[in-house]
């Protein structure tokens, strides 16, 4: 049988139910992971809007992307955006969609916020 102190040489906690589920990577609680933690996109600080309609049914859309910012604080910004253009929208895998064709708009809000804005595009 083996000893205590052979056990404390496996590395640690075996099991446990107090924390919930353990990600198996970083070996935290779910809720606390930090290996699928995104890091913020690295451009080249130009923030380019444009107006897609592809794929959307003929409904334009007001795109931004380059926005060098983490999720919570694009999160944020995607909705001063929205507020500002008076319509909804959505923030996806760093890009901010704006519903609508508000480029002029938007462009105004992101210079007003000290970004430097490009407009792409048609």
């Amino acid at each position: 049988m083996k000893s205590l102190r052979d056990l404390a040489g496996l590395g640690g906690l075996v099991y446990s139910t107090d924390h919930g589920r353990m990600c198996p990577g970083c070996r935290q609680p779910q809720a606390q992971c930090v290996c699928k933690a995104a890091p913020v996109p690295a451009g080249d600080g130009i923030v380019r809007v444009a107006r897609e309609t592809k794929g959307r049914g003929g409904k334009a859309v007001t795109v931004v992307k380059g926005v060098a910012l983490d999720a919570d604080a694009l999160v944020a910004l995607g909705k001063q955006l929205k507020a500002a253009c008076g319509s909804g929208g959505t923030v996806k895998d760093g890009v901010i969609e704006v519903q609508g064709d508000h480029v002029e708009r938007v462009i105004e809000a992101l210079k007003k916020s000290g970004h430097q804005v490009k407009r792409v595009g048609g």
